[in-house]
């Protein structure tokens, strides 16, 4: 076993016990839900029995996790830079835990069109808080008033537009694989000003 390997697995065996610990489980429970007995958790937790693929998987399950959140080691890239797109007025992230994710902070200054035949629809979901200011977000004939530390989430199936109301709002929206791409195919920014979502 190399040092590295010795680290992961080091790593996976309290990872294993700081979950269990989290979710107030005893070593009994969690072997009951694993289906191992006992003193078989208590050695793979305490290094003192080798970690089998089988056992992990069944563990990562009783934990309500994945076997690739369970092995997963920190990357050295834990800091990131937002992509700046100036025209649009947008920062954006891509979340490294789903490619498909992309987080975007927006100031907003326009309201959003009245017109329902401006408003898009596509595949995905998308959620927003308003960081200041105060956002309107419409949702086909429904209006809803967002202010500053409240949150939106909706299905983008349904014609939207997030717009400001009396004066500039500043957003930060998350959009899925499916409402990023719907974004892009209209080829503008997700969100823009007085845009349609």
């Amino acid at each position: 076993m190399t040092h590295e390997d010795g680290e992961l697995d080091s790593l996976v065996r309290k990872r294993i016990r700081a979950l269990r610990v989290a979710q107030g489980w005893s070593l009994a429970e969690l072997a009951t839900r694993a289906h191992l007995s006992q003193s078989s958790l208590s050695r793979i937790e305490n290094g003192r029995r080798r970690l089998a693929l089988d056992q992990l998987v069944t563990l990562a399950r009783a934990l309500d996790t994945t076997l690739d959140q369970l092995v997963e080691t920190a990357t050295d890239d834990i800091v990131t830079s937002p992509m700046i797109d100036a025209a649009h007025g947008l920062m954006r992230w891509p979340v490294k835990g789903d490619p498909g994710m992309s987080v975007v902070r927006q100031r907003m200054t326009e309201p959003p069109p009245d017109n329902p035949a401006r408003m898009r629809a596509h595949p995905g979901r998308e959620w927003l808080v308003v960081l200041s200011g105060t956002a309107t977000l419409m949702l086909g004939h429904r209006r809803f008033r967002v202010e500053a530390n409240q949150a939106a989430e909706f299905p983008t199936m349904m014609p939207h537009a997030i717009g400001a109301e009396g004066g500039p709002c500043e957003i930060l929206g998350i959009f899925d694989r499916d409402a990023r791409r719907g974004h892009q195919r209209e080829g503008e920014a997700p969100g823009g000003r007085g845009s349609d979502g």
